[in-house]
């Protein structure tokens, strides 16, 4: 019989020194981990976070993203949740808010995020250690060249996985291959920044005070179009729809980003078709972004 995924939680946090807990309420959302919110007798509730099992390798994961976070705050100047715990076992974070549901909040994310983004600027793509994308290690080595570096450790670097080897035809592979080969060519020659790694919606979170906080980074030094492809294409709420204007006017974007945006989000297509049994059309996305690029075409 599995232990409930709460009971887990709990362990973990003990083992962690924090003894004072109530209950353990879990949350949804979250697809590569467990998931709770700590009630505490004698101080504040915490976010908490555990794999259910342990893998190789995997030891540093919540240490990569307490990191990472520190990152985002630190240099990027956004607001992220206080790690209050980050080692093999767990992370433990302070808790932050839903986001409110108006258009004024993401006005003023998209400010923060092109803040990021135009603060940030590196001469190299990578970090200086590799870190996760869900439960799969994202490749950091550092290059001088984006798109080779987009090509081998964001793109091809899924083919070797075996739910992708197994959606995948030999023709889609070769697509694949076809398209990182002329990536200068389909995309703009973009220099390095900060960015989150894994820009969905539900990574958006709010302080206190109503200001945009964002959980759950893979950060590396890249094009800052992969945080807003992410956010581009996972159906955002309509009260965001400023944001992408604003953006674009506070970085100086031009107008054809939106058509770049399927090549860049191919990336994180390929990670949920690698990951999950259930990939949410990932497959079926990816052949159709996939199809200028097969032979004969």
């Amino acid at each position: 019989m599995s232990i409930p995924s709460t009971v887990v939680l709990e362990q973990r946090l003990s083992r962690a020194g924090i003894r004072d807990v109530v209950t353990v309420e879990p949350v949804s959302g979250g697809l590569a981990a467990l998931a709770g919110i700590a009630v505490r007798d004698n101080a504040p509730s915490v976010f908490v976070k555990a794999f259910a099992e342990a893998r190789d390798g995997d030891g540093d994961a919540f240490v990569a993203e307490a990191e990472a976070l520190a990152a985002l705050r630190e240099l990027g100047k956004l607001a992220t949740p206080e790690v209050i715990v980050a080692n093999r076992e767990v992370l433990v974070l302070s808790l932050l808010q839903p986001r409110p549901h108006d258009e004024t909040f993401w006005e003023q994310f998209a400010y923060a995020l092109a803040h990021l983004h135009t603060s940030t600027v590196h001469p190299r793509f990578g970090w200086h250690r590799h870190n996760w994308l869900g439960r799969r290690r994202q490749v950091n080595t550092w290059s001088d060249d984006g798109f080779a570096f987009f090509a081998e450790h964001r793109l091809l670097r899924w083919l070797t996985e075996p739910r992708v080897e197994a959606a995948l035809e030999p023709a889609d592979r070769a697509a694949l291959e076809r398209l990182c080969d002329r990536l200068p060519e389909l995309l703009p020659d973009r220099p390095a920044c900060l960015t989150h790694g894994d820009l969905w919606a539900q990574n958006v979170l709010a302080t206190a005070d109503g200001r945009a906080a964002l959980i759950d980074p893979a950060v590396s030094y890249m094009w800052a179009e992969v945080d807003l492809a992410h956010l581009w294409t996972t159906a955002p709420p309509p009260e965001s729809r400023r944001f992408f204007d604003v953006y674009a006017e506070a970085t100086g974007l031009d107008d054809g980003w939106p058509a770049r945006m399927p090549i860049i989000q191919l990336r994180q297509h390929l990670a949920v078709l690698a990951q999950f049994d259930d990939d949410w059309g990932a497959a079926e996305t990816i052949r159709a972004t996939l199809t200028p690029f097969r032979a004969g075409t």
